[in-house]
């Protein structure tokens, strides 16, 4: 039996035109490496706020705990601002530390920037990553270089060797994830 994991899809831009987005997007339209969901709720997120972070959570938090819980595993592109990650990305990354959804959840990203840049983004990642308890996938860390010309219409990138390593961070991911087989999830 085929497993298909659900990856949630966390996007460090709020720009729906970001590369970033567009590096999501085409991950999601890989038919068969993944179910994924892009996560739009980034935005919504109240700062972070340790007093806030007892139940009830305010609903968007509540969100995402739930979309992370969800996921079999998480794929994160997200570009690099004054040396490390958008304000607003850290934030999301502050509320996951205090539930357990993220625990041992296995994790990659994608790094869009061009040679020479964003390593600073990276680092503040793993660093972020490693207290919120999820387990890092190496394989599935990659630096891809995109062309925004190869942006097609529909939102993806078109040029098949951007697709091809997109696919194979995928692949590195499902082979670390939490998936079970559809059937033992009820899903027929």
């Amino acid at each position: 039996m085929t497993i298909v994991p659900r990856v949630l899809l966390l996007p460090g831009s709020l720009r729906d035109g970001s590369v970033h987005r567009a590096v999501l997007r085409t991950a999601k339209a890989a038919v068969g490496m993944a179910r994924g969901v892009l996560f739009d709720g980034t935005a919504d997120l109240p700062h972070f706020d340790p007093d806030d972070d007892v139940d009830p959570l305010p609903p968007p938090v509540a969100a995402l705990r739930s979309a992370v819980e969800w996921a079999d595993a998480l794929l994160i592109c997200t570009p690099e601002y004054a040396g490390g990650l958008p304000g607003s990305f850290k934030n999301l990354l502050d509320w996951t530390v205090g539930g357990a959804e993220i625990d041992d959840k296995p994790v990659g990203w994608i790094t869009a920037a061009p040679p020479g840049r964003g390593g600073g983004a990276e680092a503040a990642l793993r660093v972020a990553l490693e207290y919120t308890g999820a387990r890092i996938v190496e394989d599935a860390c990659r630096r891809i270089p995109v062309d925004r010309s190869t942006l097609g219409e529909s939102g993806i990138f078109t040029d098949p060797e951007t697709r091809m390593r997109i696919t194979g961070t995928l692949m590195a991911l499902r082979m670390h994830s939490t998936a079970t087989p559809l059937r033992c999830r009820g899903v027929r």
